[in-house]
């Protein structure tokens, strides 16, 4: 299926983003996240992926993720990470309702309020969805080596 427009959302340099200014040549790896600034699972899965951006590369994709996240907390984490993918910020969470992914089970009030459901989309210059990696518990995120198994795989088909 057709990936859904993402809009014009900033990066964390404040730079509005297209999807097409994600991609690479075959088209870019976009991951949800709930947060760089207070989920210990985000940040490990942000960091694993990290260690693979040069394989992704290598591929023909580009990897970015988005999250309700403002960009200064992006910049921050990238910074202190050294973190080597862009973020983008989405924080009324417009995008993330759009792509119907806003996590039901916080409220207003709660600091999680409004976060997605964590899941990593593989999308095609063509903006076609060719696989979504997810788990059934956010406390689980799929590793990097089965971001770049499915990238093989896709190359193959």
């Amino acid at each position: 299926s057709k990936a859904l427009d993402i809009g014009r959302p900033p990066d964390q340099t404040g730079k509005a983003r297209t999807i097409q200014s994600l991609m690479g040549e075959k088209g870019v790896v976009l991951f949800f996240f709930r947060s760089a600034d207070w989920c210990p699972f985000c940040q490990a899965q942000m960091m694993d992926l990290n260690t693979g951006v040069a394989e992704i590369e290598k591929r023909g994709y580009k990897l970015a993720g988005i999250s309700y996240d403002t960009p200064e907390i992006e910049k921050t984490f990238i910074e202190r990470r050294g973190i080597k993918y862009d973020l983008l910020s989405d924080p009324k969470s417009v995008v993330i309702d759009r792509w119907k992914l806003r996590d039901p089970q916080y409220q207003q009030g709660s600091r999680a309020y409004g976060v997605p459901r964590p899941i990593i989309f593989v999308i095609g210059k063509d903006g076609v969805i060719k696989s979504k990696l997810y788990e059934e518990t956010y406390t689980k995120r799929p590793p990097v080596g089965l971001v770049l198994e499915t990238l093989d795989k896709l190359a193959k088909s």
